[in-house]
């Protein structure tokens, strides 16, 4: 089996799994996985198709410009320039970008701040942060239709600590090492967004 179709179907894996959980509302998300670093090649979903069901036309390779490396009438990701920008900032092998109903509403909440912070949570773990105080931070920017300049956004927010970026009521790009550590971290995060905006309700319940 070659890398291709290995990364294929290691990206495939992780779609069906976020789909079980309904991720991708009205087709919506992006996912890649790298397949070679120099040259920067990556398998990345092809536009609009509805993530739900598995195919062969799923994920289409492109190079370092986001362009098809082989030819095809599919077209990649319209967000493809995002996953292309981060691959060239971090040492990420896996991107992942998801709109839920939790992450829109956090970054709502949150973007006057323009980034919101979890502490004393304990599945902060999943970040490998094990420290009494150690927290982590997501930072939250505006969406914008331009994505060249959402692509450059993305870039300007990114330190060596940061694992996601949350767009304003346009979901959250997470990225790890491999597909494993962005799953994982994806999932991590949905659960914070999810915890707060319980306990926040909660709170103003019994308040």
């Amino acid at each position: 089996m070659s890398l291709v179709q290995k990364r294929w179907n290691e990206l495939a894996d992780i779609k069906d799994e976020l789909a079980a959980r309904d991720w991708f509302p009205g087709t919506s998300g992006n996912l890649s996985i790298k397949v070679s670093e120099d040259p920067l090649q990556f398998l990345v979903t092809a536009s609009g198709k509805d993530k739900r069901k598995r195919t062969e036309e799923d994920f289409i390779l492109v190079d370092r410009d986001g362009q098809a490396i082989e030819k095809t009438s599919l077209k990649p990701s319209a967000e493809t320039i995002v996953h292309q920008a981060i691959y060239q900032k971090t040492n990420a092998g896996c991107c992942l970008h998801v709109h839920t109903v939790d992450n829109n509403v956090i970054s709502e909440l949150f973007s006057t701040e323009g980034e919101v912070t979890f502490q004393s949570v304990e599945l902060i773990k999943a970040f490998g942060l094990w420290g009494q105080n150690d927290r982590i931070t997501v930072p939250i920017i505006d969406n914008t239709s331009d994505l060249s300049l959402l692509a450059q956004d993305v870039v300007h927010v990114i330190t060596k600590e940061t694992k996601a970026v949350l767009m304003k009521n346009h979901g959250i790009t997470v990225w790890g090492r491999d597909g494993f550590e962005a799953k994982k971290y994806l999932e991590a995060f949905e659960f914070l967004f999810s915890y707060h905006l319980k306990l926040r309700n909660f709170q103003s319940v019994v308040s």
